[in-house]
């Protein structure tokens, strides 16, 4: 009898990754394929939602030739996304009519800073859990329907759809029959109520937004419906476990009960603690999500997201020449004893949480004749580290308690010198996940629940497979004057 396996796409801000995971959630086979990156004006980010979709088809194609598993044995399918990266498409050609605005993009800042004058922020905090910020999907549909000519009637007649990356995806793969998303994705747009749990409608008016355009919101554990890929597959198979790529860090993580914490490092990163199941108010800087929706009951996270994470290292391999990958990163930061008062800040795209400023912009300070590329280098996966620690240090000091230990996951983890510096900063354990693809096993284990594979987020945490731990070793006072110097470093451009 052959294996039967669940395929995971996870469709990231960079790339689409396939995934194929046995029935005790391992990881057998896995391949990506990259989109293009188009930057039409000064902190304006898009992708073309063709590319990704075609990316879809060709990925899981080539996964299955590539692997030499039977297209038949692929039982169902599960979702993981970039969250907030938005779009709108005609219902009846299933056509975009917008590019994706990605959540990186600064587009819709006007919009959110009149929104803000006119005192709107404590109201769509209350109802959504977040702050006003072009970095959520609400702003980038208003400027797509107000500045595209003819979208806007277009939408009040009920002739366009908008949504996620995820919805986007089963849209298409069930042949527009399924207009859905889940209640992570949801959570993250600035149009969810996280207490009624449902698209609010007087911001949905506040944003111009016709409610026949919205999908319909699906707890993460759920069948959302059926596809074939294009013949690609013998039958149609369930597409059954869908939430935001962070979100399903936490569930792959195993992160179940309250006061549990991680910590994903992709493009940005987000760093996330499960508060458990009553949407509580959020330290200032921070936001409240959904953290998942399982089991009947609907679980909340505390959260800060840092839009430049692995996007930094990439941006010293790319455009400053300094890396010819980004895996000498780690070797050039060890070749040289410290920082040399060298400190990158990372505001390619503004400062995301604490800070939240769109208008900030990247530096590099302390700079001297001795400095190198290694201190550049070094100064970049510090950077990362300090961004971490500025997030973790304002949750703790509202829970009022101390850090036991950040499970962390993805592609930057390998790095061991931004790992032990990491665990230096926050002076507590970090336990590093063996599977970069956290994000696709937390879709893959509410998979499972969607089909009854498991029973209990109990059963789920028995599939937890065992982690690395570094342990802090930098002594007190080193670790406070280094972190004096980044926050130096990041006044000067506030």
């Amino acid at each position: 009898m052959n294996e039967k396996f669940t395929l995971a796409i996870d469709q990231s801000t960079s790339a689409t990754k396939f995934l194929l995971f046995d029935d005790q959630a391992n990881l057998r086979h896995r391949l990506s394929l990259e989109h293009r990156q188009y930057y039409p004006r000064a902190g304006w980010v898009e992708h073309d939602p063709v590319e990704i979709l075609e990316n879809v088809y060709k990925g899981v194609e080539a996964l299955l030739n590539n692997s030499g598993v039977a297209p038949g044995d692929i039982v169902s399918v599960a979702i993981t996304n970039q969250r907030e990266s938005v779009l709108v498409w005609d219902a009846a050609t299933s056509k975009p009519v917008s590019p994706v605005v990605v959540w990186q993009c600064q587009r819709g800042a006007a919009i959110c800073a009149e929104l803000k004058n006119k005192g709107y922020e404590e109201m769509l905090r209350s109802r959504t859990g977040l702050i006003i910020d072009p970095y959520f999907s609400a702003s980038g549909v208003q400027w797509i329907l107000e500045e595209i000519p003819g979208l806007k009637e277009r939408a009040r007649a009920g002739e366009l759809r908008m949504g996620t990356m995820d919805s986007w995806l089963i849209w298409n793969l069930t042949g527009g029959r399924v207009h859905a998303t889940d209640q992570t994705n949801a959570s993250r747009t600035l149009l969810y109520n996280i207490h009624s749990l449902s698209w609010d409608r007087e911001i949905l008016s506040l944003f111009g937004i016709p409610e026949s355009m919205l999908p319909r919101v699906l707890a993460c554990d759920q069948v959302f419906g059926y596809t074939d890929f294009r013949g690609l597959l013998p039958r149609a198979v369930p597409i059954a476990g869908v939430l935001g790529d962070s979100h399903g860090a936490l569930v792959g993580q195993s992160c179940f009960t309250p006061g549990m914490g991680k910590a994903t490092y992709g493009t940005g990163s987000s760093v996330m603690v499960n508060i458990g199941c009553s949407p509580l108010k959020a330290p200032e800087g921070l936001v409240t999500s959904v953290a998942f929706a399982a089991l009947g009951k609907t679980y909340y996270a505390f959260e800060g997201n840092i839009h430049c994470t692995g996007a930094t290292i990439k941006w010293m391999e790319d455009e400053l020449g300094l890396l010819t990958r980004s895996a000498e990163s780690e070797s050039l930061a060890l070749s040289v004893d410290d920082n040399a008062g060298v400190y990158l800040v990372p505001a390619f795209a503004g400062l995301g949480a604490p800070w939240w400023k769109p208008d900030a912009r990247a530096i590099i300070c302390g700079l001297t004749r001795g400095s190198s590329k290694a201190h550049i280098v070094r100064a970049g996966l510090e950077a990362i580290a300090y961004q971490v620690k500025d997030l973790v240090d304002l949750m703790l000091s509202q829970a009022g308690t101390t850090l036991e230990e950040l499970r962390v996951d993805g592609g930057p983890v390998r790095n061991r010198f931004l790992m032990q510096f990491q665990a230096d900063m926050l002076n507590a354990p970090i336990n590093v996940s063996p599977i970069e693809e956290a994000s696709a096993l937390g879709a893959v284990y509410m998979n499972f629940l969607a089909q009854g594979r498991v029973r209990s987020l109990e059963q789920l945490s028995q599939l937890k497979i065992r982690q690395e731990q570094l342990k802090p070793r930098m002594n007190a006072a080193q670790r406070e004057q280094l972190y004096a110097g980044w926050q130096q470093a990041v006044k000067m451009i506030l």
